[in-house]
């Protein structure tokens, strides 16, 4: 069940925003003024690998080495497998798909965002509800560190306490392991869950130190906190996050990976989307490049058409937290000096019933980009014949036999067309289908895009003065005498 996917796709996803500039909001000339603008700052942004490189940014914040890294990580893994960060990634992850059957990842923002954006994505839609042999084999994945709920963190400890068995080593259902992602160490949400899952899995392996060892792994920067915690407890797979790579740009790190290999999603097909959307920003020309056209459209709008607020609004339920990931993502990198644009996830038709009112008929500050996949993963559901009945109470018999595609392709022609017909701003970015080569270049078009219209605008994407302040107030409250 686990196992049913579509066949493998090399196709490019695209992007088209021939619907905003029918609105007359955007004219064509002004995209055309913005080519050699949306050059230069393509052009910045991959000096920004170079200056960071030769240490020559000053005191400017830097993290732009997301931007090569999956042509790095496969480079290595080709040339040099058994040394390669990948291959040791796949066998950490080989070693605890074989070992438990749930890891824990505990972590926050980036550390954990883009994790749950791969594994809804990429997974079986109830990959925890199935059981192990449904699943492939390959572990249950829950996520904590992230918040500070007592009640959410409460009642995973009631689930990883609540087999049948007990502590027992011999049964792989009971047992359990933890993947902690943090920088620094230093993040108090992360921190405090660390403690607390640390010593539940302390117990229930018993006390073993050395087993206690095997099922933490730390994804974690050369030093500080979680370093010294990781070398303490003797874990015997460590695994960093690069220099000059932020949290919010890490998914193709350890940070992404190595959890997305634990249950089984193509990481090397991720990868190898992400180098192609990278080659395809280098090299294509402004006017046919998905990178620099986004940003243009992004950008015009909210100059052009006072379209302060951006929808994410995807068409298939899978890719939710892609778009709360993005929400991260542009909030952090160009939310500063009250300059930014709002993001804003919706799932369709779901939201239609929520939203769809305010997008349709409310204020004129939105543009609404739509994530629309050609074609299911799965066989086709056709609506059968009521059941119960031999009437037509719902008055549907004239669509049995329609499939749920049909309908969603009814829906979203629908919507855009009365979105089109009140002159609302929207574009579309199209995916083949969901697999791991289009998600892997799904968000390193999202990720660079960001990185672009930074410098387009004058904003450094890099770093988060605001994070860092609520921070401080935070542990000033929790540590009043120091």
């Amino acid at each position: 069940m686990s196992a049913a996917r579509s066949k493998p796709a090399n196709d490019p996803i695209s992007y088209d925003a021939t619907a905003v500039l029918a609105t007359g909001g955007i004219q064509q000339s002004e995209l055309d003024a913005l080519e050699s603008p949306l050059a230069e700052a393509r052009k910045t942004s991959l000096q920004d690998l170079e200056r960071w490189r030769t240490e020559s940014a000053g005191t400017e914040p830097l993290d732009p080495a997301f931007i090569d890294l999956p042509e790095r990580l496969l480079a290595d893994y080709g040339t040099s497998r058994p040394e390669s960060e990948l291959f040791s990634i796949l066998q950490t992850a080989r070693r605890l798909r074989e070992a438990v059957d749930r890891v824990v990842v505990l972590g926050i923002g980036g550390s954990y965002m883009g994790t749950r954006a791969l594994f809804e994505s990429c997974c079986h839609p109830f990959h925890n509800e199935l059981s192990r042999g449904e699943r492939g084999g390959r572990p249950r994945l829950s996520f904590e560190g992230f918040n500070i709920d007592n009640d959410s963190a409460q009642g995973l400890l009631d689930v990883l306490q609540s087999h049948p068995h007990g502590v027992d080593r011999d049964d792989l259902l009971a047992q359990w392991a933890m993947l902690v992602v943090s920088k620094s160490g230093g993040t108090l949400e992360t921190a405090a869950a660390t403690r607390l899952f640390l010593s539940a899995l302390h117990a229930s392996v018993g006390g073993d130190a050395k087993l206690l060892a095997d099922r933490v792994v730390p994804v974690t920067g050369a030093s500080g906190k979680l370093a010294s915690l990781a070398k303490t407890i003797g874990c015997p797979d460590v695994f960093g996050i690069p220099n000059g790579v932020g949290g919010r740009f890490s998914v193709f790190t350890a940070v992404g990976l190595l959890p997305a290999s634990i249950v089984g999603v193509d990481i090397v097909r991720l990868l190898e989307g992400a180098a192609a959307m990278t080659q395809r920003f280098r090299e294509s020309p402004v006017s046919e490049n998905p990178v620099l056209q986004y940003v243009a459209i992004s950008h015009l709008a909210e100059k052009k058409m006072g379209a302060t607020i951006r929808v994410l609004s995807s068409w298939s339920n899978q890719l939710e937290s892609v778009g709360l990931w993005y929400d991260q993502l542009l909030s952090e990198s160009l939310g500063k000096d009250e300059k930014g644009a709002t993001p804003l996830t919706a799932v369709t038709t779901r939201d239609l019933h929520s939203r769809g009112q305010q997008h349709q008929d409310g204020r004129r500050d939105k543009i609404i980009t739509n994530l629309c996949v050609g074609e299911s993963r799965r066989d086709h559901i056709g609506l059968p014949p009521l059941s119960g009945s031999s009437g037509n109470e719902d008055q549907l018999d004239d669509l049995v036999g329609t499939t749920w595609p049909t309908m969603l392709a009814a829906a979203t022609d629908g919507t855009n067309e009365a979105y089109a017909s009140a002159k609302r701003p929207t574009a579309t970015i199209h995916l083949p289908q969901i697999d791991e080569f289009i998600i892997g270049q799904l968000l390193q078009l999202l990720m660079l895009a960001t990185v672009v219209e930074g410098r387009l605008v004058g904003t450094n994407p890099y770093g988060q003065p605001g994070v860092e302040e609520y921070k401080k107030f935070m542990m000033k409250r929790l540590r009043p005498n120091e």
